[in-house]
């Protein structure tokens, strides 16, 4: 049976899809599961993979054409079998080619499980279960596979959309950083517990540890480095300030998975160190470096983007005070970390000059309230004064 190619959708907001290269030829036998071509969106370059075997022909988009989302660009053919050209309307509404016979559509993906029937329409049951896991409403999610069906990646696609910001075009980036932001904003409770704390410590765990780490690991340390790994620390012992609200109950996260906000040229975006509580500070420090320079060249994955539990956001380096930050949905909360100066403080009873550094926790109050975020912020400063005797 012939199976279609089609440009997927690999986010809520995107119409196109733009051809960076075909990994097989017309005429190249094709195995499922084999990387078909390479595509970019909005947000990342994606690597297709083909949902069946077969052979490749009828390729009409070449590298460089953007393609709707939902259009036919190849097909994937048996022996013997010709290109359909039969031209229908699916029942998303967008016009493709399609076969005599039913042709499943290519996504980005390893396989298309089998659908059910809803009210929301066709939904795979693997989908239909993320769905709910998530808190993802299936009415406004645009399948992807054959005839609408609702596939997994559609929905995973739906929670990466939901929990980072964008990072394409300038009008489409901004556009949905701003409703995200708006929705945020006027949709969660937001309070916020702010702390000062000395930074003494901080600094002199950087200068401990950055010329090792330069040599060791060829990245140079920052400040975001370890605020990211006290954080995750503090997280441990802090469940519910790496909980999230889904479906009007607070869900636990098992990982401590920090999103560090990175301005780009256009936009913000929020890319995440997975398992952070579990990483020593040299791969922090990798991984976050890795993450930046991808994101201001446009070159982040879905998968950088997706599952944070906690935020940071540090305008540290623009001589920025002290700001608030607005939480990035589902998460409980995000720390806004200002820059670090000489202040004159109290030192034993006498006034002694001190840096300093001001931090404003965001919190969401339908998941924790004042009391645990004022504790969350007390463990958070106690291993910020002293992060070196806290590093594996």
């Amino acid at each position: 049976m012939a199976i279609s190619v089609v440009m997927p959708a690999l986010e809520m907001a995107q119409e196109t899809g733009k051809v960076l290269a075909w990994r097989k030829q017309e005429g190249d036998a094709v195995a499922k599961c084999e990387p078909l071509l390479e595509i970019e969106t909005d947000k990342a370059v994606v690597e297709v993979e083909a949902l069946g075997e077969g052979i490749l022909r009828g390729v009409s988009a070449a590298v460089g054409d953007v393609v709707p989302v939902g259009q036919t660009i190849a097909w994937l053919l048996a022996p013997g079998e010709v290109v359909p050209t039969v031209d229908v309307v699916t029942p998303t509404g967008r016009r493709m080619d399609s076969a005599a016979t039913p042709a499943a559509a290519a996504s980005a993906g390893p396989s298309t499980p089998t659908a059910t029937t809803s009210s929301e329409g066709r939904v795979s049951p693997k989908a239909r279960r993320l769905a709910a896991e998530h808190g993802i409403d299936l009415k406004s999610v645009r399948g992807t596979g054959g005839g609408g069906e609702i596939l997994t990646d559609d929905i995973l696609a739906a929670v990466k959309t939901r929990d980072a910001p964008a990072t394409g075009g300038p009008g489409t980036m901004w556009r949905l950083m701003s409703e995200r932001t708006t929705a945020s904003w006027t949709s969660v409770p937001h309070f916020f517990v702010v702390r000062e704390v000395d930074a003494t410590g901080l600094l002199a765990a950087r200068q401990h540890h950055r010329d090792a780490l330069e040599r060791s690991h060829g990245v140079k340390l920052t400040l975001t480095d370890l605020f990211v790994a006290m954080a995750a620390r503090a997280l441990r012992k802090h469940p519910r300030m790496n909980a999230s609200w889904v479906q009007n109950t607070i869900r636990t996260n098992d990982d401590v998975n920090v999103a560090i906000a990175i301005a780009t040229e256009e936009s913000v975006v929020a890319p995440v160190i997975h398992k952070a509580d579990a990483l020593a500070l040299g791969e922090i420090a990798m991984r976050r470096a890795d993450l930046a320079g991808r994101a201001r060249t446009n070159r982040l994955q879905p998968s950088d983007l997706a599952g944070g539990t906690f935020a940071v956001s540090n305008l540290g380096k623009y001589d920025v005070d002290a700001f608030t930050a607005i939480i990035v949905q589902p998460q409980a909360a995000i720390l806004a970390i200002g820059t670090v100066s000489d202040k004159v403080v109290a030192v034993e009873g006498q006034p002694g000059v001190c840096p300093m550094v001001t931090l404003t926790l965001s919190a969401d109050h339908r998941v924790v309230d004042g009391a645990r975020a004022a504790m969350f912020m007390q463990d958070l400063c106690d291993l910020l004064r002293n992060p070196v005797s806290h590093l594996g």
